[in-house]
């Protein structure tokens, strides 16, 4: 796909239903998961106009490229279906199809078709490796950052730490300096437990919630202990009766929990820094140099340190350390075992930069670690899940035998914002010295399928997908306006992956960086709205997030992108029971015109949400060029 993105040119619109289509969902790869050896069929739609004349299927085995046939599988006046049986050689088994056609040959991966040759990078991938659980993207989860949510009857009788400066509700949090971390709004547990009933009319389905554990800071990533919840919250009893009362509602309770470091009070760090033979000396890190360590300091004990990206509050563990893996992971009481247990009994555990986990150096044990993390927890709860933090490019970290997905940001998020994000923003673009940049919509198509084309597809199915966390800006101060949030609320209940929210986008909440955007909710607005209550915007979420749980398409279907112009795009979500059209535009566009073909014989377009214009012409499926805009249709 070409595109004069930095040109300021407006491109026409262009559609691609006429290129030859494959995606791992149930429609053209086997729904189960096959074992090592196993002989399995895969298919590939070929539109009539794609002047296709033969299909072969290319995979490498034993580290040798070769084409298989592939046979005609079904079709019709529009298309051809082929079929080609592949032997599941290795655990991740990649293919790709070659396409015949006059005047030389196509490639078709995970990114589209090609006139060209290609790397194995993006070849589509069958794993043996058992998916995630249904339930990661059965329905919508939501972030709690538990300080900024809501405060129990209880809060008000708890005395602050030394550390925290106290904060009144409805204070503006502190986007950067000492407040950013220290300011203490006071959310606890039950507070938590008194707001369920917002979260079940929402349609969540997974509470995942910020640590529990006690620390020095308000988003408590810096652990004093893992032993127990902080008491600042209401302590081990508060979350379970946080636990009891999320699983009666039949959700789900995701918990946080940090792998790569501890704080610098943490009971281990402190004894380890206090006795050079203690067992808890093995758990860290300790260099004299380097830009990660922190420097000696004055004292027994005051080692030079290696601490997260050289801060000193967070000194990072050693996963070379025998001790690390039984206190973490594999011993009986190990952190992350004790917590899926009664009474807690967590379905989960969401690991923060899991990306840096077991990593420094030439020293890279992260593979290592997440395999360990994913058997322990499946051993605790069979139906248990894992999730990654990484803000980048983690394909290298996903190839189905740890982490079950990860924290979308490079496949979605970021080029979510690129195409959204309104022209002389000022919002920073996360960890860049620029502001977001204002970007067509091929951009933000080419960005998702290349992302999506490095992985399987089922963990593309079960990805986190976001439009902003606990440590980006609001999604309503990148974009602006209610109209664009739609866009974007839209566009993330209906793409494939799971959807998540961090509590206050779906009413509206503000925030220009990852610390100013954890604002508290503002109860006492919801009744009637509010400058922090948002009504309308509430109504989006709910309707979108119904809409989700009434659609297999929109939960397991696959993905074909239809049409792409600077300012929209359309897409299809497929099973073999459904077809359902999603249009995004931004601003007013040329509009489209689709297959007629596309619509069940005899049947309407059965608008399921939005108000863009769909309907059916003797020509075709005619998309009307409004914006900004939604349109979410049911075409078979």
């Amino acid at each position: 796909m070409t595109t004069q993105a930095f040109t300021g040119v407006a491109t026409p619109t262009r559609t691609l239903l006429d290129e030859p289509h494959h995606d791992g969902s149930e429609l053209f790869a086997p729904d189960g998961t096959p074992a090592l050896g196993d002989e399995v069929t895969v298919r590939v739609r070929v539109p009539k106009g794609a002047g296709v004349r033969d299909v072969r299927l290319r995979t490498v085995r034993d580290g040798e490229p070769r084409l298989l046939p592939a046979r005609r599988d079904g079709g019709d006046e529009h298309e051809d279906w082929y079929a080609a049986d592949l032997v599941v050689h290795h655990p991740v088994t990649s293919y790709r199809f070659f396409l015949d056609v006059p005047g030389g040959y196509r490639w078709l991966d995970g990114r589209g078709v090609h006139d060209r040759e290609v790397p194995d990078a993006a070849s589509f991938r069958l794993t043996t490796h058992a998916p995630a659980p249904g339930w990661l993207r059965d329905g919508l989860a939501y972030q709690v950052f538990p300080d900024r949510f809501a405060r129990s009857a209880a809060a008000a009788g708890r005395d602050a730490p030394a550390w925290a400066a106290p904060a009144g509700w409805d204070d503006e949090p502190a986007g950067s300096g000492p407040l950013a971390g220290t300011q203490l709004f006071g959310g606890d547990l039950d507070g938590v437990v008194d707001h369920l009933d917002h979260l079940e009319a929402l349609g969540v389905r997974t509470l995942y919630l910020t640590p529990v554990f006690p620390g020095r800071s308000n988003h408590r990533y810096d652990a004093s202990t893992f032993d127990h919840v902080d008491p600042l919250l209401g302590g081990d009893a508060a979350y379970a009766r946080l636990a009891r009362a999320v699983h009666a509602r039949g959700m789900r309770l995701m918990g946080d929990v940090t792998t790569n470091h501890t704080g610098a009070g943490h009971e281990w760090f402190l004894a380890a820094r206090a006795d050079a033979a203690a067992p808890e000396r093995d758990l860290y890190l300790w260099e004299d140099g380097g830009p990660d360590v922190v420097p000696p300091g004055d004292g027994p004990g005051a080692d030079g340190y290696v601490g997260w990206l050289g801060h000193g509050s967070l000194p990072k563990l050693d996963w070379a350390a025998e001790e690390t893996w039984r206190r973490m992971v594999t011993g009986e009481d190990a952190v992350v075992a004790r917590y899926l247990r009664e009474p807690f009994a967590l379905d989960g555990w969401r690991v923060d930069v899991a990306n840096m986990t077991g990593r420094r150096g030439s020293a890279d044990r992260a593979h290592a670690v997440a395999r360990a993390l994913r058997a322990r927890i499946l051993a605790e709860r069979p139906d248990g899940a894992l999730v990654a933090e990484h803000f980048h490019d983690a394909s290298g970290d996903l190839a189905g035998d740890g982490w079950h997905a990860n924290m979308n940001y490079a496949g979605f998020t970021r080029p979510a914002w690129s195409w959204l994000v309104p022209d002389g923003s000022d919002v920073p673009f996360l960890d860049l010295p620029v502001p977001v940049p204002r970007r067509p919509a091929a951009s933000m198509v080419e960005t998702m399928r290349e992302v999506a084309a490095l992985v399987p597809w089922r963990v593309t199915a079960t990805q986190w997908n976001m439009l902003g966390s606990h440590d980006t800006p609001r999604l309503r101060s990148i974009v602006g306006s209610p109209d664009l949030v739609e866009v974007a609320a839209t566009l993330l209940f209906t793409y494939p992956g799971a959807p998540v929210v961090f509590a206050g986008d779906e009413v509206g909440a503000t925030g220009t960086n990852g610390e100013h955007a954890r604002t508290t909710m503002a109860w006492d607005q919801s009744a009637g709205g509010g400058p922090r209550w948002d009504p309308a915007t509430l109504e989006v979420y709910r309707r979108l997030s119904a809409l989700r749980s009434s659609s297999g398409a929109l939960r397991d279907g696959g993905l074909r992108w239809a049409a792409v112009h600077d300012d929209a795009v359309a897409y299809l979500r497929e099973t073999p029971g459904e077809r359902v059209l999603v249009v995004l535009a931004r601003a007013p566009w040329p509009g489209v015109r689709l297959p007629g073909h596309l619509l069940a014989a005899g049947a309407a377009p059965e608008v399921l949400y939005g108000g863009l214009g769909v309907r059916a012409t003797a020509d075709g499926l005619e998309v009307a060029g409004d914006g900004p805009g939604v349109a979410v249709v049911r075409l078979a």
